[in-house]
């Protein structure tokens, strides 16, 4: 059989079309052994080859540029080509185009073709042998119920009667695929695709265009053209949906365990289902465990990508002790504990681990003996061994800073399988892990099967960073710099910047294996997830990398950057000084930052420098660090801390910043505009420093961000056939947007948090289309709270955004949140997920008495409590008839229940 691949690509000098495929004809998806094409224009490529039909079927196939032996362009493979072909015929003449990222991407990622407009029952598509016409379309707007159809001006395409067409089999959908007998037709012929609803042929819609022309084939007996990548539209509305954003932790039922649980999880998605809501995000759910105490709330410092917090296992899906009194007094301590109206981190936590110990004691050799669980053990060895031993280490040696631990501090692999073999005495612990592991993944798979199953998209949350006491740094530490920490610079949230004090990422040596830890993390995702979303994505573009040390992130710099040298800076007409570097001390800023306790800091902390007429730093005293390991000894009284956070903002107070690898080259101090080290500048200093800033801040870095993006990001995002969402907020340089609508990629609008200059609210009627809108995230306050915050603002928004009239209410009214609520929901963008707090405050008599307790994260707080919680069950939500009817009253009338 001959496979003849054609396809229209205009190349530039030295660049040649090859394709590779599942075959060994194809290389078998090398692109290094893809099959050259030829051509006689540089634009019409072709190749033939002799396929060995004996081998498994279909074939798939994608085309890609080579310059050399360098791959310089992949096209688009989040759908494959797949030709299905009958041994019996001779010849396939495929007639392709290039394929780019469809502007509907969003509708070929699983959450769309798996879940929200899955075809669940396929109809079959067997190739026939003949003479054969092959007509393939892309249309994956369309859910079950919904036919596509090909009527044209042939007996065999129903004469331009709807009635009559061709039906399309969904067997690849979202691709469709209809085969004609030639010899039945006349060519040319015309043709165009329709939308059947149902079984109405009578209600077809028919595809917004001119008439599709077939032209003549040379057709012999044995051979089938096939016609591929036409992309079908229809004036159709935009699909727009609702969803609900809550941590697992927080859910709340009346069996639980003092935190939500995967088993939760399935009732959450009860409830969306019943209120017509299309999709569940979560927080990262990432095992965290470092000390065993509260202070492992923080769900984006997780020990390890890929494993699951033992946190989330739901207890009722186990199986029961035999120990009956045992189990009693569990009974009675789960009661006690789920009473709770927070989190209770360490009772939940231990209590969940004592059961499942338990348990593992009284089926141990039964678990790990049965086919699945090896199954799941040699599928998942590679990143699950080492977890193990990393949590049996930590918990031996009471730290997760392996660089502190007597033995195995440094990572080697034929030590860690010894240490997890069956005959060591570490063994039972590091089963047990597996054991937690393996219960975790079937629960959660269960949940993501049974989301599908309810055309519930359920999206999951990738952190940015890893911590720098984690599996991966562990055991990777090549793929990042442990010398810096990652955070944000000044934000809403945060006036001093945030420290996560995360490792930043190596990006060279990632690049060089082809981003094969990120590719195997999103890939881990994708078996629990149809959709996610990328935590900071700016980090993929630069990263607020800061000294270790520093406390604030004032002192950061982003990283990679273009740092200026002196004779640049002197080009703004600002002459460098060496002073500047350091923080600008006089006795004024003391008095107000101190007070009366400016004496005492300046006999402990400080000391004259008569050279510049100011106070410098004591050694000892010149970091935030050094301060704070000083503050560490000292009584946590509330003029400590204030003593603290004071000299905390001396140290910071610069101009610039040296850059973190080059001598001699620096980076201007953000957000400094408003320090005295500035406002100490003559004004031609202060205007010359402001262009600078200016210049290096909102100008200097955009081409240059864009490039290191799209290094990263388009691999990255293309690794799986998850919907790819972007927290996109904070300082945003100019190439974001672009870049993210050049990937697809989702951006996050919140409407009190505007990305347009001289609006202090978003218009939610100029979202993009491609967007996820909300009101609030997990780092800020609710609605509710908002609302209270700031008078002011409150009152420009009732009279301005909303339209009242007159003083606006103290409080958020229940009617006054269902206003908002409905606002959202109008907006323009494909998915409106609002938090949990946020759609129960339009029921006056459901939502939370207390505002402040359904806060879920303070930025600005590094040592914040991670514990909120429902303050009703998900049976009591269940339940509430009145409320349930309102969200889909609401959901209905705004649009967003598609069906």
């Amino acid at each position: 059989m001959i496979l003849s691949f054609n396809i229209e690509y205009r190349t530039t000098w030295g660049e040649e079309v090859c394709v590779m495929g599942s075959v060994p004809e194809l290389g078998c998806m090398n692109p290094l052994q893809a099959l050259p094409l030829h051509t006689i224009d540089g634009i019409n490529w072709q190749a033939d080859i002799k396929l060995d039909t004996t081998l498994n079927l279909p074939v798939h196939y994608q085309y890609i540029i080579r310059k050399g032996t360098q791959t310089t362009r992949c096209e688009w493979n989040g759908v494959k080509r797949t030709l299905q072909v009958h041994k019996d015929q001779t010849c396939y003449y495929l007639h392709d185009a290039w394929k780019d990222i469809p502007e509907n991407q969003s509708f070929y990622s699983s959450a769309f073709t798996e879940a929200l407009l899955a075809h669940k029952d396929r109809t079959v598509y067997q190739p026939q042998k003949g003479k054969r016409i092959v007509l393939k379309a892309y249309a994956p707007e369309f859910g079950e119920g919904y036919t596509l159809a090909v009527c044209g001006n042939q007996a065999s395409l129903g004469n331009w009667n709807p009635e009559k067409a061709a039906v399309m089999s969904d067997a690849n959908f979202p691709e469709w695929t209809l085969e004609l007998n030639a010899s039945e037709l006349q060519f040319p012929f015309e043709y165009k695709f329709i939308c059947i609803p149902g079984n109405n042929r009578a209600a077809a819609v028919w595809e917004d265009n001119p008439n599709r022309l077939f032209p003549t084939p040379k057709l012999k007996e044995g051979e089938t053209v096939v016609l591929s990548d036409r992309y079908v539209r229809f004036n159709l509305p935009s699909w727009k949906g609702a969803g609900v954003a809550v941590p697992v932790f927080s859910l709340r039922s009346e069996n639980s365990c003092g935190t939500g649980d995967f088993g939760d999880l399935k009732t959450l998605i009860d409830w969306a289902v019943k209120t017509h809501q299309k999709i569940v995000q979560i927080l990262p759910i990432n095992d965290t465990t470092m000390t065993h105490t509260w202070t492992d709330s923080y769900p984006y410092n997780s020990i390890s990508i890929y494993a699951l917090h033992p946190m989330y296992l739901d207890l009722r899906q186990l199986d029961k002790l035999h120990n009956h009194m045992e189990a009693k007094k569990f009974e009675e301590r789960r009661k006690a504990v789920n009473a709770l109206g927070s989190i209770n981190y360490e009772a939940a936590s231990q209590l969940k681990l004592e059961y499942a110990r338990q348990l593992f004691n009284q089926n141990r050799k039964r678990i790990l003996a049965s086919r699945k669980f090896q199954q799941f053990f040699t599928q998942n060895k590679h990143w699950l061994m080492p977890y193990a031993a990393f949590c049996y280490l930590r918990d031996k040696y009471r730290t997760p800073n392996f660089r502190e631990w007597p033995e195995y501090s440094t990572y080697q692999a034929g030590e860690i399988e010894t240490l997890c073999s069956a005959s060591s005495k570490a063994y039972p612990e590091i089963a047990f892990t597996y054991y937690l592991q393996y219960n975790l993944h079937l629960q959660l798979l269960q949940v993501s099967t049974y989301a599908r199953a309810h055309q519930v998209v359920l999206k999951g949350d990738i952190p940015i960073g890893i911590s720098r006491n984690s599996v991966e740094a562990w055991t990777e530490p090549h793929y990042f710099n442990l010398n810096g920490q990652a955070g944000a610079p000044p934000d809403d949230f945060s006036v001093n910047g945030q420290n996560w004090e995360f490792p930043t990422y190596n990006w060279e040596v990632m690049a060089s294996d082809g981003y094969r830890w990120w590719m195997k993390r999103f890939q881990k995702m994708s078996e629990y997830f149809d959709a996610y979303r990328i935590d900071h994505i700016l980090g993929f573009f630069r990263i607020w990398e800061i000294p270790l040390h520093s406390v604030h992130g004032l002192l950061g710099q982003f990283v990679p950057a273009l740092p200026m040298d002196v004779s640049e800076i002197q080009t703004y007409g600002l002459k460098f000084r060496e002073d500047m570097l350091r923080p600008y001390i006089q006795e004024d800023m003391l008095n107000t930052l101190f007070g009366p306790a400016s004496e005492s800091v300046k006999e402990t902390f400080l000391t004259p420098d008569e050279e510049l007429g100011r106070y410098r730093l004591r050694d000892g005293f010149t970091t935030q660090q050094q301060v704070k390991e000083y503050f560490s000894q000292q009584a946590d009284t509330e003029e400590n801390q204030q003593l603290r956070e004071g000299l905390y903002t001396l140290i910071s107070n610069v101009l610039f910043v040296p850059d973190r690898q080059q001598e001699g080259l620096y980076h201007p101090r953000i957000a400094v505009l408003n320090e005295t080290a500035f406002t100490r500048l003559t004004p031609d200093e202060q205007e010359a420093f402001r262009r600078l800033y200016n210049h290096y801040f909102y100008e200097r870095h955009n081409q240059f961000w864009q490039e290191q993006a799209l290094k990263k990001l388009p691999q990255l995002t293309e690794s799986t056939r998850m919907l790819v969402c972007g927290e996109d907020l904070g300082m945003i340089p100019a190439c974001v947007p672009w870049v993210m609508q050049a990937l697809r990629i989702l951006s996050l609008e919140i409407q009190r948090m505007p990305k347009q200059p001289g609006q202090e609210f978003a218009r939610l009627n100029e979202y993009p289309y491609r967007s996820v809108c909300s009101f609030s995230t997990h780092d800020m306050s609710t609605l509710r709270e908002w609302w209270e915050e700031n008078s002011q603002q409150t009152q420009r928004y009732y009279n301005q955004v909303l339209g009242h009239y007159g003083e606006a209410p103290r409080t958020a009214t229940a009617d006054i949140c269902r206003e908002v609520v409905r606002a959202q929901l109008q907006s323009s963008s494909m998915f409106c997920i609002l938090s949990l707090q946020d759609w129960l405050s339009i029921d006056g008599a459901l939502r939370n008495p207390d505002i402040h307790a359904e806060r879920i994260n303070i930025p600005a707080n590094p040592r914040h409590y991670w514990r909120y919680r429902m303050h009703l069950t998900l049976e009591q939500l269940l339940r509430s008839d009145s409320f349930n009817q309102q969200l889909r009253n609401l959901i209905q009338e705004t649009g967003r229940n598609p069906q």
